[in-house]
């Protein structure tokens, strides 16, 4: 069975060895067979990785999360189900990591902010605990509520957004076996300024539809107002699909910077549509303009 390693190493140099960080509780998954779910580009370091994120609960400078996300307190954690389903409930985390068999996704992440990454995340499909909890018919979203604790996330107590951090996906979104419900990465569980215990990684749209930190999913008649959405409308819109040709209000989205490629002579890539998984997604939103539903 190869390992997150062992594809890093081939994406890189046949020479290189990379070994799991040792950093955290080991956490690996079965090479996923799902299409498009491992992308042999070169991946991204894990101290890059888990030392410059975005994650407002924590402060908004990319280190601030590191730096303060130890305050975070994991254990013991639930995840609620409400709303349109036939088995609501509440699960502990214990019994989400024994839901379905661990997989390795080796997927690329787009900042909205232009930025990029290529992340070994271990989870398994979030259409494995929609069929368990058996949506009705009137089900036509999901939306997904974070943790919001303002004694251990300082970045609460501020007013950038309001809180709890919410997002949503359409039904047929979240059933797409590419949307993952993910519990590690680099072979170990989720460090706390990567969204631990549990969080979304949905990849072909920008980083912030992929919620951290879960701790309540809702399922929805009416499309839910996530939170980007409701502080700046005009800038957010619901579905934030990768797409290289409507360009935010601020910047262009045809290029991007990947994370580690910085140095005096690197070139920007350019970016793929769905962020490289257009063969997998982009029959959701055929018939759609995605220049006005962006």
């Amino acid at each position: 069975m190869a390992t997150w390693a062992s594809r890093e190493a081939f994406a890189q140099t046949p020479s290189a060895v990379v070994m799991r960080p040792g950093k955290l509780a080991p956490l690996t998954g079965a090479v996923s067979r799902v299409s498009g779910a491992n992308t042999m580009e070169k991946i991204t370091t894990y101290t890059d990785a888990s030392s410059y994120n975005n994650f407002y609960e924590f402060g908004t400078d990319k280190s601030d999360p590191a730096k303060y996300a130890h305050t975070l307190q994991t254990k013991p954690w639930t995840v609620e189900i409400e709303g349109l389903v036939k088995k609501p409930g509440r699960f502990d985390l214990d019994a989400l990591l024994k839901l379905s068999p661990m997989e390795e996704r080796i997927y690329r992440l787009r900042c909205v902010e232009g930025w990029s990454m290529v992340i070994p995340w271990v989870g398994y499909s979030l259409a494995e605990l929609i069929k368990r909890v058996e949506p009705l018919g009137s089900a036509k979203y999901v939306e997904f509520i974070t943790q919001a604790d303002p004694k251990t996330m300082p970045g609460v107590r501020s007013r950038v957004l309001d809180w709890p951090y919410v997002e949503g996906l359409r039904m047929d979104e979240a059933m797409h076996p590419l949307t993952l419900l993910s519990f590690g990465m680099y072979g170990e569980v989720l460090p706390n300024q990567n969204g631990a215990p549990v969080r979304l990684v949905v990849p072909w749209k920008y980083g912030f539809k992929s919620a951290k930190s879960l701790v309540k999913i809702r399922f929805v008649e009416k499309q839910p107002i996530n939170s980007w959405g409701r502080s700046a409308p005009q800038e957010y819109g619901f579905y934030s699909n990768v797409n290289p040709t409507v360009n935010h209000p601020r910047w262009s989205q045809a290029t991007e910077r990947r994370i580690g490629e910085d140095g005096l002579f690197a070139k920007k890539r350019k970016t793929l549509m769905f962020n490289g998984y257009e063969a997998q997604v982009g029959q959701l939103y055929a018939g759609m303009d995605l220049s006005k539903l962006y």
